[in-house]
């Protein structure tokens, strides 16, 4: 089968880079694509997961082995094939190319054809991929840019004082006598 994977960003209006890749390609194989077509590095610890309906994340596919998941197999780029994981029209995943920040690409699987090719090609690129990746600065800016304070709204209020916590009742837990475990 040949598969047709739509990638865009939620950063940048009006990008999208789309790729048609043989079914039997690796994960590693898109990986490497997206690279190309985005024009970044390849020194981050990247990943991709297949996400539902909600675009909640569900199965992960490392770059390399990182350890059980109880809930999900350890799946890695180089021995996934697409068709692995991507069984229909529609089917929904996230690449993640900023791993600090977890910053990623929105994912879908829009047609699938009979067929063979070699390996991932991009076959469409519109507008400019966002920058790779983001310093702290970068996150500040934009959060004060949506409009929040982080200092007030993120960490909470700015008159919190630590002596408030005894009016709440914690001045009577002991962990002396062992009472509590």
């Amino acid at each position: 089968m040949i598969y047709t994977l739509t990638f865009s960003s939620e950063e940048v209006e009006n990008f999208r880079l789309v790729f048609a890749a043989d079914s039997g390609s690796t994960f590693l194989d898109l990986h490497k694509a997206i690279l190309a077509a985005a024009k970044y590095s390849d020194d981050q610890m990247t990943s991709f997961f297949m996400c539902n309906d909600r675009w909640e994340k569900e199965q992960e596919v490392t770059l390399v082995e990182m350890g059980n998941n109880f809930e999900y197999d350890n799946m890695t780029m180089e021995e996934t094939r697409l068709e692995d994981l991507l069984h229909e029209k529609g089917d929904r995943l996230i690449y993640i190319f900023d791993p600090m920040f977890e910053r990623y690409f929105f994912g879908r699987l829009t047609d699938m054809k009979a067929g063979h090719m070699d390996g991932v090609k991009c076959t469409q690129k519109q507008g400019k991929a966002p920058k790779q990746l983001q310093t702290e600065q970068d996150f500040d800016a934009q959060m004060k840019k949506s409009g929040l304070d982080l200092d007030e709204d993120f960490y909470g209020d700015s008159e919190y004082e630590a002596g408030d916590i005894d009016s709440e009742g914690f001045q009577d837990l002991s962990f002396e006598d062992g009472s509590m475990f």
